[in-house]
């Protein structure tokens, strides 16, 4: 009788098991909250960004506020980390190796290339823009990012298309 308990238990521990995982796999949206970089990693909240599986792609909606306005880079990073200026972020997020920065577009380059966020004369970013290339699963485990500067989508006349400075970060833990 103590034998068939077990079989019971372990039959509903992995039942539940699989639908834990079905509920995780078929999770559509995620909000990654944004925080400006420090030494330490987390300073002032700038609001958060909206992550959306579509069958395009990524849609992402920032609702940030609080940044300079123009045109910024945002980038996923390799790393979950946002401590030491974003540095520890590590650089972008390029599974196949590819070592190249060519914007979102571009299947020969880095994955976590996104479309440049547009701020408003108000410091606010809440122009949604679309990656056709990345999903939901592909941002477990890594960190968003948005630079100072623009970002043209090159490696020239400056690396990773000119972006510099890591201003605002954000983690993306694997759940």
């Amino acid at each position: 009788m103590l034998h068939n308990k077990k079989n019971i238990l372990a039959i509903v521990l992995g039942i539940f098991s699989v639908t834990v995982l079905a509920d995780v796999m078929t999770e559509s949206v995620m909000t990654v909250p944004m925080y400006l970089t420090t030494q330490e990693g987390k300073g002032a909240f700038v609001g958060s960004v909206v992550m959306e599986q579509t069958s395009y792609g990524l849609l992402i909606a920032p609702q940030l506020k609080n940044l300079t306005p123009g045109l910024h880079g945002f980038h996923v990073h390799d790393m979950p980390q946002c401590q030491h200026m974003g540095m520890e972020a590590a650089g972008h997020f390029d599974p196949n190796h590819t070592g190249k920065h060519l914007g979102p577009y571009r299947a020969d380059g880095h994955l976590g290339d996104l479309p440049a966020l547009y701020v408003n004369d108000e410091g606010l970013a809440v122009l949604p823009v679309l990656a056709p290339r990345l999903t939901l699963k592909d941002l477990y485990g890594h960190s968003l990012m948005i630079h100072a500067g623009g970002d043209n989508y090159l490696d020239y006349p400056r690396e990773l298309g000119g972006g510099g400075a890591r201003v605002a970060c954000g983690t993306i833990q694997k759940p």
